[in-house]
């Protein structure tokens, strides 16, 4: 190629420096988009025990919307099928972003509509923040979100249906200090108390938890985790295993998936350790299946939201990726998962900030 190019110039065309300067630029691109801009060298190829048969349906809730971006998604099942949210606008933190919501019944996804926006009684909007759809057992569905100019100065709202999301109440502040679910679903105990796992950006990052024994109508929050300081934690997310253990995985700022550990009902945790999965700083979302295993949807490096995917773990310590959802460029991320009573796990996350995108897995696939 370097022959070539000082051919062309010795015809008289250009001095050869400009071409030789040329050709080391262009040689130190190269070099640059191979060893920092490509993706990694893991994406595309299978992971360990991959199923092509596991997903059972890769869709998109909407292809077109009336918000340019969306993101921070979130479903939740019921009688009728299912239902999801996420925030949409024009961007992320601009003022008109609200939260959007869709259903799927046998007729597949309806048309998104806005069920919920900041505006606020002197007529100021702020911008929505990640909603969280969950449905106890003998309750309503409740739709959780939050409101403010941003992370450290958002507060917490909560909406109900009782018909499956096909209409809502006016929407609840909660308590001052009271956030909700900040991005995953909270769990149910097995005396009906509802765990919410949450966190504050108010200064440091912090992760906390609130329990509600009536349904979400009062909350009581917990105290602080040990080790918070160290990690940097939020957005976590809750695996309640049959042995009475709950675990808590939460993104980190260190690059890390953290854990904690309760062994009384959440009232006390160990101190947040290093769970040895990679985080980029990004969401994650984990549900306990029937079975026993523990399903966790994540990006498994510590750069990039790509790729997306989902691993499964016996105990909660010892994790093998089995599927990746996505691996291409772009962003892929901010997961919610569930299990329906067939069995099947529902994932919806982040396309590219586009779309929201929903798959179907069955687990059974990765015995």
């Amino acid at each position: 190629m370097l022959e070539g190019l000082i051919d062309f110039v010795r015809g008289g065309r250009l001095p050869v420096r400009h071409v030789l300067s040329a050709y080391l630029i262009s040689g130190f691109l190269t070099l640059w988009l191979v060893l920092f801009a490509a993706p990694p060298a893991f994406a595309g190829a299978p992971v360990s025990d991959y199923s092509p048969s596991a997903a059972v349906v890769a869709e998109f809730i909407f292809e077109r919307a009336p918000f340019a971006q969306s993101h921070a998604s979130t479903l939740a099942a019921t009688d009728d099928g299912l239902v999801a949210a996420w925030f949409g606008g024009t961007r992320e933190r601009n003022p008109d972003i609200g939260i959007w919501l869709a259903r799927r019944t046998s007729t597949g996804w309806s048309t998104p509509r806005e069920v919920a926006n900041g505006v606020q009684e002197d007529g100021k909007r702020y911008p929505c923040w990640n909603p969280v759809l969950f449905r106890p057992q003998h309750g309503p569905l409740l739709l959780f979100y939050k409101v403010g100019p941003d992370p450290s100065r958002w507060w917490g709202m909560v909406m109900i249906s009782a018909d499956d999301g096909q209409t809502w109440s006016e929407p609840v502040r909660l308590p001052e200090g009271i956030f909700g679910p900040v991005k995953n679903k909270p769990i149910q105990l097995a005396d009906g108390t509802l765990l919410s796992p949450s966190s504050t950006e108010q200064g440091s990052w912090q992760v906390q938890l609130e329990r509600s024994s009536d349904f979400g109508r009062s909350w009581k929050r917990d105290g602080v985790f040990p080790g918070a300081e160290e990690f940097g934690v939020i957005q976590p997310t809750l695996l309640a295993y049959p042995s009475g253990r709950i675990q808590l995985l939460a993104r980190s700022r260190q690059g890390r998936v953290v854990e904690s550990w309760s062994e009384n009902g959440g009232l006390n945790w160990s101190k947040l350790a290093d769970s040895k999965l990679s985080n980029p700083n990004s969401g994650i979302d984990a549900v306990l299946l029937r079975d026993g295993r523990a399903l966790l949807v994540y990006n498994p490096t510590r750069l990039r939201r790509s790729p997306l995917r989902v691993a499964i773990s016996a105990d909660g310590a010892h994790w093998r990726d089995v599927l990746t959802l996505e691996d291409g460029w772009g962003e892929y991320s901010y997961p919610a998962v569930i299990q329906t009573a067939d069995g099947l796990v529902h994932v919806t996350y982040t396309w590219k900030r586009e779309r929201i995108k929903h798959v179907v897995i069955d687990p059974v696939s990765f015995y």
